[in-house]
């Protein structure tokens, strides 16, 4: 799998320039511990990150054909947010993908909803969400990202994740249990020492409404800086250390289940924002479509595991 170029990995958490394939860890023979998924013990096949991957690759030349595309007809969904053709082709590709080498499996998808298997007892659900970023993608600006994250039904727990940036070659891979990587080589977050010296990112400040609004500004306003704009590609930055809080609110499961894996696995912590963990929820008699929602629609992740127990504080 993957693309099957050299790309160049800077200095980043290591502090060492190197060169690698560009997305190996598709064609590594690993397996991943992933304790709680189904049972203490199990693990997440190698099968599902080999797929992971797959689903990445092939949603990247979609969003690479329509980039920067001045004649991309643009349209408004029912919550005025934008879609365009490339989200609706990214999804469907990644789709078709799974109906054929996991049928088994459910897709949840923000284009196209909710499709499960005719067989009862769903295990996992793939939830994608083929252009995070839509209004980045359509002004040009290459920090947008196609998620993908694998879902074990029973717990709502997201057990393998991914933020692919195409036009930049970059992509985060978690998977639960194990270390996060970025193209192929471990990343990590890196330590803080107190709120007042981070940099917390937010894709907008009109993601925050009401009593949000006033709860990210007690955290906006103790940061060393507030930065805006990076969607999906924020939490990346924070993976691979360059980033020490993201805070958001209004998301939907697909916005951010992704992420999960990939910031737990760089040693970061996300959660909501009463510190609750982030999952599906559980559905109570086997219906899954009865766990679209979240556990919630606000979430925070960071780098140090006391940055994000003050700015919980904060945001109470």
């Amino acid at each position: 799998m993957g693309v099957g170029l050299v790309a160049r990995v800077g200095l980043g958490c290591t502090g060492v320039r190197r060169e690698r394939q560009r997305h190996p860890g598709a064609r590594r023979g690993w397996r991943a511990r992933a304790t709680g998924m189904g049972g203490a013990g199990e693990e997440v096949e190698e099968r599902w990150v080999t797929l992971a991957h797959a689903l990445a690759d092939v949603a990247a030349p979609v969003v690479q054909r329509y980039f920067r595309q001045r004649t991309l007809a643009v349209d408004a969904k029912g919550d005025a947010s934008p879609v365009t053709v490339a989200d609706r082709e990214c999804e469907r590709a990644m789709r078709e993908l799974i109906r054929k080498e996991a049928p088994e499996h459910g897709v949840y998808g923000e284009e196209a909803g909710l499709e499960l298997p005719s067989s009862s007892g769903v295990e996992y659900v793939w939830v994608l969400d083929p252009i995070d970023g839509t209004r980045s993608f359509i002004t040009g600006r290459p920090v947008f990202g196609t998620l993908i994250a694998l879902v074990e039904a029973r717990s709502g727990e997201p057990v393998v994740g991914v933020i692919s940036q195409p036009i930049l070659g970059e992509r985060w891979v978690g998977v639960k249990g194990r270390g996060t990587t970025f193209n192929g080589a471990p990343c990590a977050v890196r330590p803080c020492g107190d709120i007042g010296d981070a940099y917390v990112f937010a894709t907008t400040p009109h993601m925050f409404e009401g009593d949000a609004e006033a709860r990210w500004g007690r955290v906006r306003d103790a940061a060393r800086t507030p930065l805006y704009g990076c969607d999906c590609y924020a939490y990346g930055l924070l993976a691979s250390g360059h980033v020490d809080v993201v805070c958001e609110a209004d998301l939907k499961p697909y916005d951010y289940l992704a992420h999960v894996p990939i910031i737990e696995g760089a040693g970061g912590v996300v959660t909501g924002w009463r510190g609750e963990p982030l999952r599906w929820t559980p559905p109570g008699d086997g219906d899954v479509a009865a766990s679209l929602l979240g556990t919630t629609d606000r979430v925070i992740a960071s780098g140090d595991a006391g940055v994000h127990r003050r700015a919980l504080e904060l945001l109470a």
